[in-house]
């Protein structure tokens, strides 16, 4: 009797760990941010993209227009059971050239400072309806104008 409920004793136990386990949260983190003693040596209107990129290292994003920015950004985000995956920390780190390259502001924001950008999705209407490609090839046969062809 004693080896079935050791048994039993040792079932319930793993059950136990595997349930307090599966409720644990994982945390991963994504990205890089150059952290503040490296960002000490850069001096704002005398450093260049290039020894921005040498003493933090390259950027992950950078500006979309004329490549106007270098954009660091790193993520913690929180795996919990079954529920969705949640950003619980964002830090973005910006450091803005001017026209000739050089370091004109650095800044830093985070998760607080940002706000939602909600994305639509526009589709331009094609025109067709509901034709499919031999119906719109075949349709095209009494449209032929031969005289656009004559310039």
């Amino acid at each position: 009797m004693s080896g079935i409920g050791l048994r039993f004793r040792t079932v319930i136990f793993g059950a136990t760990m595997l349930t307090i386990a599966g409720c644990t949260a994982l945390y991963r983190n994504h990205g890089y941010v150059p952290q503040e003693q490296d960002l000490a040596e850069i001096i704002v209107g005398v450093d260049t993209r290039d020894s921005v990129a040498e003493n933090v290292g390259t950027p992950s994003t950078g500006g979309v227009l004329n490549d106007s920015g270098y954009y660091y950004v790193q993520s913690r985000v929180r795996h919990y059971s079954f529920t969705r995956p949640e950003v619980v920390d964002r830090q973005v780190l910006a450091i803005s050239f001017d026209s000739r390259g050089v370091v004109s502001n650095i800044e830093r924001f985070t998760l607080e400072d940002g706000q939602v950008v909600p994305l639509t999705r526009r589709v331009t209407n094609s025109g067709v309806s509901n034709k499919g490609f031999l119906r719109q090839l075949l349709g095209n046969i009494g449209n032929f104008n031969p005289t656009g062809l004559s310039e």
